[in-house]
């Protein structure tokens, strides 16, 4: 591994309205610090992408911004999500999730229907109405481009989806929450090539009504998703800036090193 200046990094902030804000954000497991002081300003209704080489700590910084991250680790800073610092012990993350919600790397359908999938989350939040409930389920399905492919299947197992489908359910079962943001975890890692395009295709048209930041080891992927990219080396938010900066013309030699494979 060479070895990078640390303290060399190029780092705009977005004039756009934020959605999230991260402000000398660290976190450590015990003694062993795994990410230092990064801060992001995140814009409302884009996406963000994180990337960087395997443990630089992509999905320890994504984790922080709903709250995962507690009774694991120790997380210091500021988290600013509508003029609150969601850090604060006192607020409710059962609250909070609803508003930023996450999808993880692995579909993680529910062993129940697809109706019951995108309908279960919001009957435990005391949502009754079956014509509110119907539409909310055909609304999200229909947001990740779903709905075609299983209308007809709706009290039918989730688990008999194809991994493509059934990460495509769980985006929806987010969005069925009606959340600000969303995190994703490497959502395509699992996925062919052909499910990833409609991954891909469904997350930039989700970006007209919600934020997404998305952890992704696929730079290609970075490349053709997101409106900004944010590359993190060893802990550290080594350069944030609209995508096409990043990949085009980067301001760090550790961000143009990793761009062009002379990384390591």
């Amino acid at each position: 591994m060479k070895n990078y200046n640390l303290d060399e990094t190029y780092i705009i902030n977005p004039q756009k309205e934020s959605a999230l804000s991260a402000k000398q954000v660290t976190v450590s497991y015990g003694t062993n610090h795994v990410i230092h002081a990064a801060d992001l300003n995140f814009p409302r209704y884009k996406i963000t992408s994180l990337i960087g080489a395997s443990g630089s700590g992509k999905s320890t910084y994504l984790r922080c911004f709903n709250r995962m991250n507690d009774k694991i680790a120790t997380v210091g800073g500021q988290i600013m999500y509508r003029d609150t610092d969601i850090n604060n012990p006192k607020i409710n993350v059962y609250e909070l999730r609803r508003h930023i919600g996450m999808v993880f790397q692995r579909p993680n359908p529910f062993a129940k229907s697809i109706r019951e999938n995108l309908t279960f989350a919001l009957k435990k939040n005391g949502m009754t109405d079956k014509d509110e409930l119907e539409m909310r389920l055909e609304t999200s399905l229909k947001g990740v481009a779903l709905w075609d492919e299983v209308k007809d299947k709706l009290d039918q197992s989730a688990l008999a989806l194809s991994g493509g489908q059934a990460q495509r359910l769980c985006i929806a079962r987010s969005i069925a929450m009606q959340p600000d943001i969303l995190l994703l975890d490497e959502p395509a890692s699992a996925l062919d090539p052909i499910s990833t395009a409609k991954l891909e295709e469904t997350l930039k048209t989700l970006s007209d009504q919600f934020s997404i930041i998305i952890v992704t080891h696929n730079m290609q992927q970075a490349s053709r998703i997101s409106n900004y990219t944010a590359f993190l080396h060893m802990g550290h938010v080594i350069e944030y800036d609209e995508t096409e900066n990043v990949f085009t013309n980067p301001h760090v030699r550790a961000t143009e090193d990793y761009i062009s494979g002379n990384f390591g």
